[in-house]
């Protein structure tokens, strides 16, 4: 699934938070230090620019209407403002920053962060070395509630920690499996079930597949835009936590019995057009005379694909799509449901691509971190759970509030069922951004994967393959971290 940064939300403005949280600030007050002496909290995010206002109205202008006494500074580990200046026809392309090193330098030094946002992955190295507050024991303390934070988020926030708490996050993104209910009535099959395996999915896949060409019927779909199979391997596979190389990035690891059975799975389902994928996008009913259709490339909406794989946020689009249609006679509208995602059968309970992205953490060496504490338990407590309950694109960390959009009735617990996949010791971002060309080992992957498809390699051949190229890519890149393999591609 693809991941959201920071500032890839809906903005809201001041004025809507402020209407929102009214009735909340009274209970909040009490929650106000007793020294109303002026202090500075700084918060430290990924990354940022110049203009930090939709953060502002996101997270802390109704904290600081509360705390009048506090002034926040937002501090990002990464400007993004510098690289708008940049000539990106040159050849030369600017160096990535290093992410994580640049987070510990907000950490550290004479005016260090209190409070520094982020990722699983971040979140995971600045535990390993001590750089961020246990919570554990401020929760204790002051009795903060806990029980009603959404299992599978708070399970995600523990794994990080060997099962100690080190952050907290007022929201969550993640994904289920939508169905369209009449192409399963049509076929006389049964719809998906929450808890079901991939091998169950695949096979009401099959069953309710049908058609040719335009009229084809595909059973799923593994993203909502569809797309490369290649990918769709990588996402059946992530449960899984199957790596394509180690953890220094010096050793393909894609030569075995698990890759093989992924790329098996995922290539017959492919050639025999039960996956949805490029060529799925590509039919189109009428050629260049067709009439405008607003769901062209939305094949769930279209009724052409029975299941597919979406983040929350597709919710608000399905609803939006149904409300045009119901509208306008040559479109009909999607009568769905949505299950809990394909579970393996060797890892029962865990998948769903839960994604927490704003993860919140005291900086062990803070200067503030009373006021740390507080910022922190107000971003995650019940009274703001109740603002960001209305977010299009998010759930929020508190079940309570979280409810099925405009009045409908669907099975909403799908979204946050499942366990969040394990974070990996592996720091990809950083071994990325270390050899900048690292994707093309990738690329190479989706040349011989492709081969596959095409019957001119079996899965076995085509990762034994792609495990001596890839080994030999890895080697070159050791010794040159910005050694490109351009002709490999071809």
């Amino acid at each position: 699934m693809k991941k959201k940064s920071l500032f890839a939300r809906p903005v809201v403005t001041l004025l809507t938070c402020m209407t929102l949280v009214a009735p909340a600030i009274a209970g909040c007050t009490a929650a106000e230090p007793s020294d109303d002496t002026e202090r500075v909290l700084r918060i430290g995010t990924l990354y940022g620019n110049n203009d930090d206002s939709y953060f502002r109205q996101q997270y802390t202008d109704v904290f600081e209407v509360l705390h009048d006494n506090i002034t926040i500074e937002i501090v990002p580990a990464v400007d993004q403002s510098e690289y708008q200046y940049y000539d990106y026809t040159q050849k030369e392309q600017p160096e990535q920053p290093d992410t994580l090193a640049s987070v510990k330098k907000l950490l550290t030094g004479d005016n260090p962060v209190d409070v520094i946002i982020g990722d699983v992955s971040m979140l995971k190295s600045l535990v390993q070395e001590n750089m961020v507050k246990q919570l554990d024991p401020l929760i204790a303390e002051d009795k903060f509630d806990t029980t009603d934070i959404v299992p599978t988020v708070l399970d995600g926030i523990k794994d990080i920690g060997d099962n100690s708490i080190y952050a907290l996050t007022p929201t969550f993104s993640s994904s289920a499996l939508f169905y369209n209910k009449a192409i399963f009535q049509k076929a006389g099959v049964e719809p998906p079930v929450d808890g079901s395996t991939w091998d169950d999915i695949f096979e009401k896949a099959r069953r309710v597949a049908s058609g040719e060409g335009k009229d084809r019927i595909y059973g799923i779909s593994m993203n909502q835009w569809s797309g490369d199979p290649f990918y769709d391997a990588q996402t059946y596979a992530a449960p899984l936590q199957l790596r394509t190389f180690d953890e220094k990035a010096e050793k393909m690891t894609v030569d075995n019995d698990s890759w093989e059975k992924v790329w098996s799975t995922i290539s017959k389902l492919s050639r025999d057009k039960i996956i949805a994928g490029q060529e799925a996008m590509n039919v189109t009913s009428g050629g260049a005379t067709e009439e405008f259709n607003p769901f062209q490339g939305n094949l769930f909406m279209e009724s052409r694909v029975a299941m597919v794989i979406a983040d929350y946020g597709y919710v608000t689009r399905l609803i939006n799509d149904n409300k045009y249609a119901e509208k306008n006679e040559k479109f009909d509208p999607v009568d769905w449901d949505v299950v809990t995602p394909p579970v393996h059968q060797e890892k029962p309970g865990v998948g769903g691509n839960v994604y927490l992205s704003n993860l919140m953490a005291i900086n062990s060496s803070a200067q503030n971190p009373e006021d740390a504490w507080e910022f922190v338990k107000f971003l995650n407590g019940e009274e703001w759970a109740k603002v960001r309950a209305r977010s299009s694109y998010e759930l929020v960390s508190r079940k309570s509030y979280i409810k099925p959009k405009e009045g409908l009735d669907y099975n909403i617990g799908a979204f946050y069922a499942l366990k969040p996949i394990p974070p990996v010791s592996i720091d990809t971002n950083k071994l990325y951004q270390t050899m900048p060309n690292l994707w093309q080992v990738d690329q190479v992957g989706q040349k011989y994967f492709s081969e596959v498809i095409d019957n001119k390699k079996t899965p076995k051949e085509a990762l034994a393959e792609w495990e001596k190229e890839g080994n030999e890519m890895l080697l070159k890149l050791k010794k040159d971290p910005k050694a490109s393999f351009e002709d490999k591609l071809k």
